[in-house]
C-alpha cells in the first residue's frame, strides 16, 4: 500500500515514486523534462509532483535569483499588425521592470519540443507566464499548461479558445460591419472580402460582420465575392484581387481583412492598371502606420494594437500575482478612419 505524502515533510524523488507507484528514475525524466515516458505515467507523477508542491533545483534557483521574465510567442515578425501589438507588450514591461523574451516559431527547427517538455523548460528557466500572439495554442499544450498552473494569455487565437484561457482581441465583428456599411454608405453593392487565415476567430468574426452589413441592406452574399487569402498578408491580397478581376462582374468595392492584405491588393490593382479609389474602393483592417502613408491612403478599421499587447501583459500579471480576473475575455473597441481609398463608385451620386 502506497503512503500518501505528508504535506509538512519535504517531498523527494523516492517518495514520490511511491506514491505515483513508479521508480524514482521514472520520476526523474517527468522532473527534466525527459519524452521517453508514456503520457499516462507522466500525468500521475505530475499530479503527485503537484499535491507536493515538489520543485526542481533549478525551478528553485529561478524563483530566488530571477525577475519576472514573460515569453511571448509568435509566428513570424513581418507585419506592421506584429509591430505594434508588440511595441504595447514591451513598453508596459518596461514599465513594469518585467523582462520579455520573445520566441519566433516560424523560424524554429523541426525538432520542437514537446508540449510536456516546453512546459517544464518553462518553468525549469524561471519564466513566469506566456502571451501567445495570432498563433495556435493545441489542446495538450494547453493541458501542459494547465497542470503546472503556468499563466497564459492568447492575443486574436486561430482557434477559439476554452473558456478558461484569458484572451484579448478587438471587436472584429462589430469592426467587419463598420467596414462594410461605410463602403455601402458610399453607393457600393458589389463588394468584395478578401480573408487571411480561413479558420482563425478574428477572420470569421470579419466575414461574419461583413455579411450581416450586406444581409441588413437586402444584398444577398454573393460568394464568389469571397476569397480566402489563407494569410494577413500582402500576398493574400495579390491573389485575391487577381482572382476577383477574373469575375465577368467584378466588385466594385473590396474589404481586406488586415492592412497588408489591403496594400497587397493596391500594389496589385496598380499592376492591372485598376485604379484605387476611381475603379475599385479599397478598406482594410488594423489601422497600421503603412496604411496611412500608402499612395492613396488606406481606409481602415483601427485596432488598438498596442493596448492590446498591454492588455495582455496586464492580464498575464495578475495571474502570476494570483488575481481572480474579472472576465477572461477582453475585447477592446475599434474605430472606423476614412482616408483616399475609398470613394462613390464611378458614375454614381451619394448624397
Amino acid at each position: 500500500m502506497s503512503t500518501k505524502i505528508s504535506e509538512r515533510t519535504k517531498p523527494t524523488l523516492a517518495s514520490v515514486a511511491r506514491q505515483a507507484g513508479v521508480s524514482a528514475p521514472t520520476v526523474s525524466k517527468v522532473v527534466n523534462g525527459r519524452e521517453d515516458v508514456a503520457p499516462e505515467t507522466r500525468a500521475r507523477v505530475l499530479a503527485v509532483l503537484e499535491q507536493a508542491g515538489y520543485q526542481s533545483p533549478l525551478q528553485r534557483r529561478s524563483a530566488a535569483d530571477v525577475g519576472t521574465v514573460v515569453e511571448v510567442v509568435i509566428d513570424v515578425l513581418d507585419s506592421a499588425y506584429m509591430v505594434e501589438v508588440l511595441n504595447g507588450i514591451l513598453q508596459f514591461a518596461a514599465s513594469m521592470d518585467v523582462e520579455v523574451l520573445l520566441s519566433v516559431t516560424g523560424q524554429a527547427p523541426s525538432n520542437v519540443p514537446s508540449p510536456e517538455r516546453r512546459a517544464q523548460r518553462m518553468l525549469d528557466e524561471g519564466r513566469a507566464g506566456m502571451i501567445v500572439v495570432t498563433s495556435a495554442f493545441s489542446q495538450a499544450q494547453l493541458q501542459a499548461f494547465r497542470r503546472r498552473k503556468i499563466p497564459l494569455v492568447v492575443i486574436d487565437p486561430l482557434n477559439p479558445p476554452s473558456a478558461d484561457v484569458v484572451s484579448v482581441g478587438a471587436t472584429n465583428w462589430a469592426g467587419g460591419k463598420a467596414a462594410t456599411e461605410h463602403l455601402l454608405d458610399l453607393g457600393h453593392r458589389r463588394i468584395a472580402y478578401i480573408g487571411g487565415i480561413e479558420r482563425a476567430e478574428c477572420n470569421q468574426a470579419r466575414l461574419h460582420g461583413y455579411m450581416a452589413a450586406l444581409m441588413g441592406r437586402g444584398i444577398t452574399v454573393d460568394p464568389r465575392y469571397i476569397v480566402s487569402g489563407g494569410k494577413f498578408r500582402r500576398e493574400s491580397g495579390i491573389s485575391g484581387l487577381q482572382a476577383l478581376l477574373r469575375l465577368d462582374e467584378r466588385p466594385s468595392a473590396i474589404f481586406a481583412a488586415s492592412d497588408a492584405i489591403a496594400l497587397g491588393v493596391l500594389g496589385e490593382a496598380g499592376r492591372h492598371g485598376v485604379r484605387v479609389p476611381e475603379d475599385i474602393s479599397l478598406i482594410g483592417f488594423d489601422g497600421t502606420r503603412q496604411g496611412a502613408e500608402s499612395v492613396p491612403s488606406l481606409s481602415s478599421v483601427a485596432q488598438p494594437l498596442e493596448e492590446m499587447g498591454r492588455a495582455a501583459l496586464r492580464s498575464l500579471l495578475r495571474q502570476v500575482r494570483g488575481e481572480v480576473l474579472d472576465s477572461h475575455r477582453v475585447e477592446l473597441a475599434t474605430h472606423l478612419i476614412v482616408r483616399d481609398s475609398t470613394a462613390a463608385p464611378a458614375g454614381s451620386a451619394v448624397g
